[in-house]
């Protein structure tokens, strides 16, 4: 049993590496990385089907509370980061806050009620056209001069946070497209979502661990959903490496950032479907 474990903690560190790396290199939190990596270790320890996912998405929204925030001090000291964008005068107008609406909504009540087969299904086909477009789409392609208000801040805010929230992602598989797509430059576009992946991840983990409070058959040392080992094994990798993404984003040519970014999308689009079919 020991040896097993023993595994689980190494495969989980050297996941940690990778979710760091990614979320300082395209602002996507890690999410695309843990969640799988979360399913498969909690399967292994004999947590039970019902439960598997719901620990692995909160589990790893958990983990992109801390990994955001280091992101967001990396990508504020090179100065990428659009705080007005973040946080405008009128909370109303703010995406953060619609954010952490959806987000939270999601994580206590969406998804103790809701299957989310369907969602990643959608996701992933959506992920893929985007993706599709940054491999080998128009570099130059814009749908707004700015971005969108009004009405569409609480409507695209909320759902990008309930998504975002349901799968156990930072949100920068979504924002990051769409504020490129309002002319936002690429390297400015990931270091923001770094702001906005913080923004889901936190209310989505405490609402996780409110939706999860005293379910049977969850991990040992867990809280709600959220398991504490695998917390602190994929953080403990994860923190020291994120720097250097976010360094290198900000360096790389804009068009190699779009073409990475667009292989990481992919990745992370085919893996959900594959997921979806099991």
């Amino acid at each position: 049993m020991m040896p097993e474990y023993f595994l689980l903690v190494l495969i989980l560190l050297s996941v940690g590496v990778l979710a760091g790396f990614s979320a300082g290199l395209f602002g996507v939190g890690g999410g695309a990385v843990m969640v799988p990596a979360l399913y498969y270790a909690f399967n292994v320890i004999g947590v039970s089907d019902e439960l598997v996912m719901h620990c692995a998405v909160a589990t790893s929204s958990a983990i992109i509370i801390f990994n955001s925030l280091r992101a967001v001090k990396s990508h504020n000291k090179l100065g990428a980061i659009d705080w007005e964008l973040l946080w405008p005068d009128s909370i109303l107008s703010s995406y953060v806050f619609w954010i952490v609406i959806g987000s939270f909504f999601a994580a206590s009540f969406l998804a103790s009620i809701m299957s989310a087969q369907f969602l990643i299904i959608l996701f992933a086909m959506v992920m893929i056209l985007v993706s599709l477009h940054f491999i080998f789409g128009n570099n130059n392609l814009e749908i707004r001069s700015s971005i969108p208000t009004g009405l569409a801040t609480p409507i695209i805010g909320s759902l990008v946070g309930a998504l975002s929230s349901l799968m156990g992602i930072g949100g920068g598989s979504i924002t990051v497209p769409l504020m490129n797509m309002c002319r936002i430059p690429m390297n400015r576009a990931v270091a923001t979502a770094s702001g906005f992946g913080f923004a889901i991840s936190l209310p989505a983990t405490i609402g996780f661990i409110i939706s999860g409070w005293g379910i049977d058959g969850r991990p040992s040392f867990s809280l709600g959903y959220v398991n504490v080992v695998a917390l602190v094994c994929i953080l403990s990798s994860a923190f020291f490496v994120i720097p250097y993404g976010a360094k290198i984003a900000q360096i790389l040519p804009q068009k190699r950032l779009k073409l990475l970014f667009g292989l990481c999308l992919l990745a992370v689009a085919l893996n959900m479907a594959k997921n979806s079919l099991y």
